[in-house]
């Protein structure tokens, strides 16, 4: 692995379109250089509605962040989301020879036997990551490569991308001037970002809630098992407030974030507002009754997710550990105490973990998808040291701490806070830490990936 690598991250988003820029040390500790972040323009959805006005924002949000790196960006790892995405577990077999071990070729073949299902032609493979293997029976099996047995299985989780639309994707970085080095599945990279080294222990829902779309995806032992996207996001709450109270949808937006509050009980209980319909007229609105209206769609949101998961896994209580809410949406007050009454788990906002560099800029929720995919990109590019990819003792999963009354129960401590001088260039500095260490996060979700 080069000192120094780049990892550039593009998350295209129906709101926002946020580039990261993430430098790689030789350790594989990981250094955030760059941000930038630029209203979403063209995109609906996860979708691209306007070649040109998007490739537009792409090229903005790009030169915001060289601006401040110093670097200039010739390739990305891009996030695909929306309903165009699909996934689906595919089960793979390889016979071994008696009394020869398992090898490297031998895996690849399994997996390869995995991804021979009938697809759509109009689907394009994203993703192919292995669960867990099973030798002769024993299941549980991390990585096989060097064990006896004479029956090799595999469950592959297979994601794929409606064609058009990651054409369209390809060609608007294209027309910025960049190469696309590969697509990420949003959910997947918030999930690096987010997820704790005790979570992977566990089983959990991550929640990344956009504006036009919710994307979700489970998480068991470390691996990524199911994928969904539920086709409403944060936009939709201000669609609500706009119709209801005759306004704006900026004024809407801009009411929903500074009063707004997903359970009316955790509203502001003296607070008046005024305002202003599009015809001329005021009336006056409490918080209380404002959030009278945002809690309905975010619970049909959280309904939504909990019927996917209880469908196609089973009861939500009894398949999960815990949810992991992330994305700019999840910052709504309260969002995480209805998730929990919905979903009858302990809940957490989950945020970038792990990192140095610009940490205060890049610790929000709304940065986990953009931060996973330089993650994402370590590995993918085979930037990743040997360290990452050593034994790790076992992980004990936490005692949850009981919650009071009305706050959710978190799955893990929140990060301490930390500060970044923002810098224009990238100089040697001294590196941050957040959390865990990086090889602690990452070498059990990729060890059978490369």
């Amino acid at each position: 692995m080069k000192e120094n690598s780049i990892i550039v991250g593009l998350d295209i988003g129906t709101t926002k379109i946020t580039t990261v820029i993430g430098e790689v040390g030789p350790n594989g500790s990981v250094d955030i250089i760059g941000e930038g972040t630029v209203p979403s323009e063209g995109m609906k959805r996860g979708s691209v509605v306007n070649l040109e006005r998007a490739t537009h924002a792409i090229r903005q949000s790009i030169q915001t962040a060289e601006r401040v790196s110093g670097v200039k960006v010739e390739s990305v790892y891009v996030t695909v989301a929306g309903n165009h995405a699909k996934a689906i577990t595919s089960h793979g077999l390889a016979a071994i020879r008696r009394n020869q071990e398992i090898a490297q070729p031998d895996v690849d073949r399994a997996i390869e036997n995995a991804r021979a299902v009938p697809l759509d032609p109009n689907l394009e493979i994203i993703h192919t990551l292995p669960q867990e293997y099973v030798v002769d029976g024993q299941e549980g099996i991390k990585n096989p490569v060097g064990m006896h047995g004479v029956r090799l299985e595999v469950d592959v989780h297979i994601v794929a991308g409606t064609a058009g639309p990651l054409l369209n994707l390809r060609r608007c970085v294209q027309e910025a001037g960049l190469r696309v080095e590969g697509f990420a599945l949003h959910a997947l990279a918030s999930g690096l970002a987010t997820l704790e080294a005790a979570e992977q222990a566990q089983t959990v829902i991550v929640v990344d809630m956009g504006g036009g779309t919710t994307d979700v995806a489970v998480f068991k032992r470390g691996n990524l098992t199911h994928s969904a996207c539920i086709p409403i996001g944060g936009d939709h709450v201000t669609a609500d407030l706009a119709q209801i109270l005759k306004i704006p949808a900026e004024e809407a937006e801009n009411v929903k974030r500074r009063y707004g509050a997903a359970l009316p009980e955790l509203a502001d209980q003296d607070l008046t507002l005024e305002i202003t319909t599009s015809s001329g007229s005021t009336h006056a609105i409490t918080a209380f009754e404002l959030s009278r209206i945002i809690k309905p769609r975010l619970a049909e949101i959280f309904g939504m997710i909990r019927d996917e998961i209880d469908q196609t896994l089973g009861p939500v209580e009894l398949v999960a550990n815990g949810v992991i809410l992330t994305g700019g949406a999840a910052l709504l007050r309260g969002t995480p105490e209805l998730a929990r009454d919905r979903f009858r788990l302990p809940v957490r906002v989950g945020r970038p973990r792990g990192i140095g560099g610009l940490t205060d800029i890049v610790s929000g929720p709304g940065h986990a998808g953009s931060v996973g995919l330089v993650l994402y990109g370590m590995v993918e590019d085979g930037r990743v040291p040997h360290l990452v990819y050593g034994d790790m003792a076992p992980v004990t999963p936490p005692q949850p701490t009981p919650a009071a009354p009305g706050v959710a129960a978190p799955l893990a401590p929140e990060p301490q806070p930390q500060t970044a001088e923002p810098r224009a260039a990238a100089p040697a500095r001294e590196k941050e830490k957040q959390g865990p260490s990086l090889a602690e996060r990452m070498r059990n979700w990729f060890k059978d990936w490369m």
